[in-house]
């Protein structure tokens, strides 16, 4: 259960109508939207676009760095796609294991496949945060393997971000909670809330600050805990 509530800095809007997944890097903060399937990279201070492009992908949800380049989760594609993070030319379309169908749909004629929506890279690997799966699935990127997984607890798991410790801090939006989460079993070691109306949808971590977006208000900020 968690025992406090984080505040909420909001520091700018996003330059796309649904953020949905942010990364970290020195050199600015890459964000993807799920509506216009643009990827932007950002100024730290102001929110100012430093580079943008369009990506082939489906309702992308995730976006990471690692191998020199982009990855990101086409959630309705059930793909997670390489991207040269200058061109924006698509590299590679590699299965998601994380693909299925959300527990809130199952049994309704309308239920839709989709797959990971929160990305990270760690060592070679990737962590992709499933909601069909309501788990972390780690793939080897070289060999497209998956190597491990581990569940997250809770209902709509989506952005994640590695903690300055090794762990993974991993955002619920239906519960409106974040947790801190050890990458191998999933053990939890900490746990906050984030108030309504806001929610988490992309988070990364950046000078051991929680960044987060929230698709549905363009809001990028931190996480104050």
């Amino acid at each position: 259960m968690a025992t406090y509530t984080a505040s909420v800095e909001k520091r700018f809007k996003s330059p796309g109508p649904q953020p949905n997944g942010l990364q970290a890097a020195e050199d600015g903060l890459w964000v993807i939207d799920q509506k216009t399937l643009k990827v932007h990279k950002l100024d730290w201070d102001s929110g100012e676009v430093l580079h943008e492009f369009d990506t082939d992908t489906e309702h992308s949800s995730g976006i990471t760095c690692g191998d020199g380049a982009l990855w990101i989760s086409s959630t309705f594609g059930l793909e997670i796609v390489k991207i040269d993070p200058v061109k924006g030319e698509t590299l590679g379309r590699y299965p998601d294991p994380g693909a299925g169908i959300i527990s809130l749909a199952e049994g309704s004629e309308s239920a839709r496949h989709s797959s990971s929506h929160g990305l990270e890279w760690r060592e070679g690997k990737i962590y992709a945060a499933a909601p069909p799966t309501q788990r972390v699935h780690v793939i080897d990127a070289a060999t497209w393997e998956e190597v491990n997984q581990f569940p997250t607890g809770g209902l709509r798991v989506h952005g994640i971000g590695w903690s300055e410790d090794g762990r993974l801090w991993v955002s619920d939006t239906s519960a409106g909670t974040v947790q801190l989460m050890e990458p191998e079993k999933g053990r939890i070691y900490d746990v906050f809330r984030v108030a309504e109306p806001d929610e988490v949808h992309g988070m990364t971590v950046f000078d051991g600050e929680l960044w987060y977006c929230d698709a549905g208000t363009r809001d990028i900020g931190i996480l104050r805990r």
